[in-house]
C-alpha cells in the first residue's frame, strides 16, 4: 500500500501530536500509512520516561511532555520533523528494523550530499563526528506507530544549550547548513520523506 505524504508546513506541536493519536485511534485494516512532514514553533518535549532535570535554564520556551519514547529535545524553526504513521503489523515490521531504517535514511541523505553520518550505539539518532544531527522517538499502540524524526536543518540551534541534549550532559549538536549542505528546510523536508519512502518499501 502507497504511503501517503503530508506537507503540513509551521505547526504546533500538541496539535500536531493531539491529530496522530486521533488518526492512529481511528486507523483500521485498510487504512494508508501516512508521513507527516512540518516545522513546530519553539518548544522542548520531554518523552515518557524523560526527566525534567535535563531541563537547564528556562529560555521561555514551553516544556510539553509527551508519550514518545526517549528524553528530552528541542523542535523549532528550520528543523524538519517527519512523523511515521505506520501499521507496523501489516508491515511485519519490528520497532528495532523501523529505528535503523529512520536513522539510515537519514544516514542516505546526508551521504548523498557528501556528508558522513553514524549511528551511536545505545543513543538512536544520527550523529556526524560527536555531533547529533537527528533524533528520534516513537510511540507503539494495537501494532501502529506515530512520532517520528526531527533533522536540523538551518535553525537557531541556542536553545539545545539549554538541555542535556536527549539526556546526554555536554551532547554537541550540529545541522546540516554547518555541514556544508546547502539545502532549505523545505527541500531537505522532500529529501527525507523520499529517503524514508525508499526505507519503508522494504516492508510492503
Amino acid at each position: 500500500m502507497k504511503i501517503r505524504v503530508r506537507h503540513l508546513g509551521r505547526t504546533d506541536y500538541r496539535q500536531t501530536w493531539a491529530a496522530m493519536v486521533e488518526f492512529t485511534a481511528a486507523r483500521t485494516d485498510e487504512t494508508a500509512d501516512e508521513l507527516w512532514c512540518c516545522e513546530h514553533s519553539p518548544v522542548f518535549t520531554l518523552g515518557q520516561a524523560g526527566k525534567r532535570e535535563h531541563l537547564l535554564s528556562d529560555r521561555g520556551i514551553p516544556l510539553v511532555p509527551s508519550d514518545r519514547g526517549g528524553q528530552i529535545t528541542y523542535h523549532g524553526p528550520g528543523q524538519v520533523v517527519v512523523y511515521l504513521l505506520l501499521d507496523l503489523a501489516r508491515r511485519r515490521l519490528a520497532v528495532r528494523e523501523l529505528v535503523f531504517s529512520i536513522e539510515q535514511a537519514v544516514i542516505d541523505l546526508l551521504a548523498e550530499h557528501g556528508t558522513v553520518a553514524r549511528r551511536q550505539s545505545g543513543a538512536p539518532g544520527v550523529y556526524v563526528g560527536s555531533a547529533k544531527v537527528a533524533a528520534l522517538g516513537l510511540r507503539v499502540r494495537r501494532g501502529c506507530c506515530y512520532h517520528g524524526v526531527s533533522l536540523n536543518v538551518a535553525m537557531d540551534l541556542s536553545p539545545f544549550a539549554a538541555i542535556n541534549p536527549c539526556g546526554y550532559p555536554g551532547m554537541p549538536v550540529t545541522q546540516t547548513r554547518d555541514l556544508g549542505i546547502s539545502l532549505t528546510p523545505a527541500a531537505a523536508e522532500v529529501a527525507l520523506a523520499r529517503c524514508l519512502e525508499r526505507q519503508l518499501e522494504r516492508w510492503p
